[in-house]
């Protein structure tokens, strides 16, 4: 017994005299084909590797799966960010819960924004103007400077509303 992926000795001797005792022809009796003089119906259909490019070029492709987020990944977040939202609205919309369950939903809804935007970063997504994980590339200031404008103002305006609330 060996540990080579082809048949043993004994069994390809034991083949060739299956295939006497059966009436069809061994494999060493089959003859051979004649050589191709031009190219076949394959070799036309499927391109060569000089007409793929330059010679010498390697070309490369991934072999991993694209990094995504699934739907069942990012539908707890949205879950989250949906009943943030409501408890954020209700009393705002209705004066009814007060403050509590607002600032509540305030901190579900921004809970919501971090869980997703750390999903979106792990699964190799990026904000505009910055680089991507690993690149090694500096960030541009300018969208950090915007980035968290953007958060201190969504966050002042709706701090201030919800305070609004008690009076």
């Amino acid at each position: 017994m060996s540990t080579g992926t082809g048949p043993e000795t004994e069994q390809r001797m034991s083949a060739t005299t299956e295939t006497a005792e059966t009436g069809r022809p061994a494999l060493a009796e089959l003859p051979d084909l004649p050589p191709l003089d031009g190219p076949s119906a394959f070799a036309l259909a499927l391109p060569t590797l000089d007409d793929l490019g330059p010679t010498g070029v390697v070309h490369e492709r991934e072999i991993r799966p694209l990094r995504r987020l699934r739907w069942w990944q990012s539908l707890p977040i949205a879950l989250l960010a949906a009943l943030g939202s409501l408890m954020f609205g209700f009393p705002l919309a209705f004066g009814s819960g007060g403050a509590m369950v607002g600032m509540l939903g305030l901190l579900l809804t921004a809970a919501s924004v971090g869980w997703g935007a750390m999903a979106a970063r792990h699964a190799g997504y990026k904000w505009p103007g910055l680089p991507r994980r690993g690149s090694g590339l500096r960030a541009d200031w300018r969208a950090i400077v915007v980035y968290t404008l953007i958060a201190l103002l969504s966050f002042a305006l709706a701090v201030w509303r919800v305070v609004h609330l008690h009076g």
